[in-house]
Order: structure tokens, then C-alpha cells, then sequence
């Protein structure tokens, strides 16, 4: 049954995720919820398949459970978490690839992050052309954090995803009276959803609960007429466990408005970084730290860059 189960957070990991920063819990959910989406548009773009990704965003979710959020730019943590799934499955990503995708999904002209209702960004290569430099530096920032991160899950990257249990619940379930398509298409709507959601649902619940728990979203979404019984715990689930995941699934949607509402110039206006995290922070009158792991600061990121920067300039004068 191993191949089913994850290794879910204890309570301990749990609080400790909100001890490892001095970051609000506000703060905390816009960036995972932010650091997700920008995954799983890295995997679009790549092709990769949902399977892939979601793995990658539940790796994710279990590296900021015991290593702080703040010691990287999350970017890049999400491009390694890719980059490792990616490479363990059976469709691995060249680096330059990947490189090149979050380099235009952070560019100008990405419309990631974008308000429905502004203009969508005018179209402009050079804002997200890559040099040989600046792509040197990324590889090695996702080489260094692919290491830290499998070392800080004790090379434990097994993720048993529910979508092919909710399947075969359907099966079982005869599809609830409806169209295949119809209700398969919601039910793995409402799990690529929860992978979102910054109450970490995949690190606290089991793959049959899950499965579950978007059945039973999904029936009542499409009207179907469920069993009269308490069907779900054929599949061991009890009662407040749906209740409870049930309630998450279908709650992200309000809290990303509410959150894009309330955290101005973080949410909406392209991807979330730490420089923009840092500052909304000392707006607050909150201390900034990176974790307490000797991470690089801002200034040294700032100076590498600008190296970087000098050499592909010198190159280009040699070239000439």
C-alpha cells in the first residue's frame, strides 16, 4: 500500500513552518499560493504532464515545511522542485529549457499574475532574453537548491497523487449517473486545485481522502445524485475528514480574490519575490530575516547579477 500513501506532516512540522520566519500568516499563504501557480504554468509550458507537476508541487509544499521560505527567491525554488521531479519521472527537462520558461513567466510580459481586467502585456523578446551568463547563474542556483532540497527531505521525493484513485472511485461509483468526461474533468479539476491551496491539503490528508473529497465537490456541482448511504467510507473516510477537505477545496477561489484585495502589489502584478515580500514586511514594521542559514541577501544577489551582467557585456564587445 506504500505506493498509495504519502508521509504527511506531523504537527510539530506544522508548527514549526510558522516559527521558521518572522512572516505573517498572510504573507506566508500569498507566497505559496503564488510559488504553485508559477509551477504549474512552468509545467504547462514545458509539457510536462499534470502528473510531473503536481509532484513537483507537493515537494514543494513538503521542502518550505522544514527549510524557511525567505532563504531563497522563490522562483527558483519552484524551478528546482521542477527540474528534480521532472528528472526522477519519465520526462526529464533539459535546464536550458527550463531556465528559459520561468525566465519569460518572470518577464514583463509574462500575463501570469495578471488582473483579468488590465490590458494584457505587450509582447517584447528582449524583456525575457537569456544570456549565457545570466543562464550560468540560474542553472547553478537550481543545481545548489535540487541538492538542499533532497537533502533537507532526507531524499524522500515519493508523491502518491490522488487523480488515479478518484478514477476508479468513479468506476466504482458508475460515474454517478453522468457523463464520464463531465464529472472525471471536475473531479480532477477540484485535486489540481487543492494543490494550490496554502492549507497544504496534500501534506495532511491521504490520496483516498482526497479522491473522495473532490467526488463528492464535483457531484454536487454537476447535480448528481449521490448514494443515500454513507458511500465514503467504502474508501475510509470518515465523516469530518470530507467535511473538513471539502470545505478547503472549495474555498481557495474567495481567498485568492480576498487576497488579492487585501495584499496590494504582491498579488496581481506579476510574480511574487522576497525583495517585494522584504518591503511589504518593513512597511509593516516587521524585522526581515532569511532563516537563520546564511543564505545570500539581496545585495549579494544584486552584485552577482551585475557581474554577470559586465561579462555577457564584455563578450558581446569582443564579438563586435
Amino acid at each position: 500500500m506504500a505506493h498509495i500513501t504519502n508521509t504527511l506532516a506531523t504537527v510539530d512540522q506544522l508548527y514549526r513552518r510558522n516559527t521558521l520566519d518572522a512572516l505573517p500568516q498572510d504573507l506566508q499563504d500569498t507566497i505559496f499560493y503564488a510559488t504553485q501557480c508559477l509551477t504549474q504554468a512552468a509545467g504547462i509550458l514545458l509539457r510536462l504532464p499534470q502528473s510531473a507537476t503536481a509532484q513537483a508541487n507537493v515537494v514543494l509544499a513538503r521542502y518550505w515545511l522544514v527549510d524557511s521560505a525567505l532563504a531563497n527567491e522563490f522562483s527558483d525554488v519552484s524551478a528546482a522542485t521542477l527540474f528534480l521531479t521532472a528528472k526522477l519521472g519519465s520526462h526529464p527537462c533539459q535546464p536550458r529549457d527550463i531556465c528559459n520558461v520561468y525566465t519569460y513567466l518572470l518577464s514583463p510580459s509574462s500575463p501570469l499574475f495578471q488582473f483579468p481586467s488590465t490590458d494584457p502585456p505587450p509582447n517584447d523578446p528582449s524583456a525575457y532574453y537569456l544570456s549565457e551568463g545570466a543562464y550560468t547563474a540560474f542553472h547553478n542556483r537550481i543545481l545548489r537548491l535540487e541538492a538542499r532540497i533532497v537533502y533537507s527531505l532526507s531524499f524522500d521525493t515519493h508523491v502518491a497523487l490522488p487523480h488515479p484513485l478518484a478514477i476508479t472511485y468513479l468506476q466504482a461509483l458508475d460515474f454517478l449517473s453522468q457523463p464520464k468526461a463531465k464529472v472525471s474533468q471536475r473531479v480532477v479539476e477540484y485535486l489540481n486545485t487543492a494543490l494550490l491551496s496554502p492549507q497544504l491539503l496534500y501534506l495532511t490528508h491521504q490520496p483516498n481522502a482526497l479522491a473522495v473529497a473532490a467526488i463528492y465537490s464535483a457531484a454536487r456541482d454537476v447535480g448528481a445524485k449521490m448514494p443515500d448511504c454513507a458511500w465514503w467510507e467504502v474508501f475510509d473516510v470518515d465523516r469530518e475528514e470530507l467535511g473538513f477537505l471539502v470545505v478547503g477545496m472549495r474555498s481557495l477561489e474567495g481567498w485568492v480574490r480576498k487576497q488579492r484585495d487585501e495584499v496590494e502589489g504582491l498579488l496581481g502584478q506579476g510574480m511574487v519575490t522576497r525583495k517585494g515580500v522584504e518591503a511589504e514586511m518593513r512597511k509593516r514594521g516587521l524585522g526581515v530575516g532569511n532563516g537563520g542559514n546564511g543564505a545570500p541577501g539581496p545585495e549579494e544577489e544584486d552584485e552577482e547579477a551585475a557581474m554577470m551582467r559586465k561579462l555577457d557585456e564584455r563578450v558581446a564587445m569582443v564579438e563586435d
